[in-house]
């Protein structure tokens, strides 16, 4: 049997990172859009000179 304590440690850590993971997964992802959109667009000018 696990001590209470150690699990709810556990659970609080788990929980923390599973915040964190939420807020910065949707950015990320955004990111990562905006990026290849801006490269995207940048060819697409230089390939219109």
């Amino acid at each position: 049997m696990f001590d209470l304590a150690i699990v709810a440690i556990i659970g609080g850590i788990i929980s923390i990172l599973f915040g964190i993971i939420i807020i910065v997964w949707p950015r990320l992802i955004a990111y990562l859009i905006g990026g290849w959109l801006i490269i995207i667009g940048v060819l697409a000018i230089l390939a219109a000179l």
